[in-house]
């Protein structure tokens, strides 16, 4: 079956399922095992990172360009919808939102990003709930700056704001979290 070539230029962002957003650096030739192979070399600024991907299994890893300014928007928009069904228990639907993050599509993101978002102030979330939604959130955060020219935070900001999640949110606030407020015990003076 034949696939469709893809092309890729120097300088040019692409996303990388598992890293996110990364710049092309390069094309070079390696030998690996005798046999000469054009690698691109991609450099994952935020991770610190660089990934080299031979140009034969680009399409195969999942490697693609950065999604146009409408598709990220009809991401969004779909991360504004109503959350998915919670009939799974936690472990199976972590394991899917987990898989939904590596694929690295905007709309699997979208959807860990709505089943996960607190709608008021009052809403907690568990530990591993709240590090599954940052990373979601941070990967479509990564493609929106990019195609918005704005810095990594103000992306996030920007998404959050038209989610219309709450501001006066704390993301450290959990279900498990019953802290007391300890003053020092004046009779110990």
């Amino acid at each position: 079956m034949p696939s469709k070539k893809l092309d890729f230029k120097t300088g040019q962002y692409v996303v990388y399922p598992t890293q996110g957003v990364g710049k092309l650096l390069r094309v070079e030739e390696q030998t690996i095992a005798g046999q000469k192979i054009k690698m691109l070399v991609i450099d994952f600024d935020r991770n610190h990172m660089t990934l080299r991907v031979p140009v034969d299994r680009a399409e195969i890893s999942g490697l693609r360009p950065l999604s146009s300014a409408k598709k990220m928007d009809e991401a969004i928009a779909a991360a504004k919808g109503k959350a998915g069904a919670k009939r799974m228990i936690w472990a199976r639907r972590a394991q899917q939102y987990e898989e939904n993050i590596n694929s690295g599509d905007p709309m699997k993101l979208a959807e860990v990003v709505r089943d996960l978002q607190r709608r008021s102030a009052a809403d907690t979330m568990t530990f591993s709930a709240r590090q599954l939604y940052l990373r979601a959130l941070e990967r479509m955060a990564q493609e929106f700056a990019v195609l918005h020219k704005m810095d990594l935070e103000a992306a996030s900001d920007k998404i959050e704001d038209i989610l219309g999640v709450p501001k006066e949110i704390d993301l450290n606030a959990t279900e498990e979290d019953d802290e007391e407020d300890e003053e020092p015990d004046e009779e110990d003076t």
